[in-house]
């Protein structure tokens, strides 16, 4: 497995390295672009770079699969990385939905409805529903142990997946900021994973790192591409899935107690 993980991770860094100038280009030129404001001259910037991190970490994943499945002959973890990666594609596609709204006169950005944009995302929370990811029992204040059961994966996942999303949302501001925090939290969430022996949740964070260091590149000041919608939906998908694998015992779950006021503060 350690093979495995370090050739996946050069493969997310490489393909994000690669192929982010040419959808730089691409993107500049069919218009998919906003004001930069905090440059002196506000040029247009290319964003939706998520899109471009989703492709590294799907090929590097799925490069994971194909060789524990037809080198190894084992099927370890593959109901989880699928799980993983239809979750990713699905809430991905939601945020570039959003970038593709994010135009017009190019000053302001409309994007998504603010209530869009929850339940779209319960979306991408589906598969993970399905494998019943994290853990059902919550340790909730004055009431102790709490199991939720099959509630657990109907309602607190959901929960999670779209307070995640979201809340990643809000460290986006200046040249770099979002996908520089995500390496610092990622390159943490990994190393935790992989000293605690839980392999797929350090193989899905370290893909997800390297393909993030990628992108960073272009992103740090100058920036010449955003992350947009797709990205920070992207790394917050990512959170949720580390933290329920590697850090549950009721940590995720006390936070999808504050993502509930969360989301209701912005729909409200």
């Amino acid at each position: 497995m350690k093979y495995i993980l370090m050739l996946s991770i050069f493969i997310a860094f490489i393909i994000v390295y690669l192929l982010m100038p040419w959808f730089i280009r691409y993107f500049t030129r069919i218009g998919l672009v906003v004001k930069d404001q905090h440059k002196e001259k506000k040029p247009l910037i290319p964003l939706a770079g998520g899109i471009v991190v989703f492709m590294g970490i799907f090929f590097a994943v799925m490069f994971t699969i194909f060789v524990q499945t037809f080198y190894y002959n084992s099927t370890n973890y593959l109901i989880d990385l699928l799980a993983f990666i239809t979750s990713l594609f699905a809430i991905t596609f939601i945020g570039f939905i959003d970038d593709l709204l994010v135009r017009k006169d190019y000053e302001a950005s409309i994007g998504l409805k603010q209530w869009q944009k929850p339940l779209l995302t319960v979306i991408a929370a589906i598969p993970l529903m399905v494998i019943n990811a994290g853990m059902t029992i919550v340790v909730l204040p004055y009431f102790g142990a709490v199991n939720f059961g099959i509630l657990y994966p109907l309602i607190l996942i959901p929960i999670g997946v779209v307070g995640a999303s979201n809340m990643v949302n809000l460290l986006e501001g200046f040249n770099g900021l979002g996908s520089g925090l995500a390496l610092i939290y990622l390159s943490n969430l990994s190393v935790y994973a992989y000293v605690n022996g839980s392999e797929v949740a350090a193989l899905i964070g370290a893909v997800s790192f390297a393909a993030v260091l990628a992108f960073w590149y272009f992103n740090f000041i100058p920036a010449k591409i955003f992350p947009g919608d797709s990205l920070t939906y992207l790394l917050g998908c990512v959170i949720v899935y580390l933290k329920n694998k590697v850090m549950g015992f009721g940590l995720m779950e006390k936070l999808n107690l504050f993502m509930v006021k969360f989301i209701l503060f912005h729909i409200f």
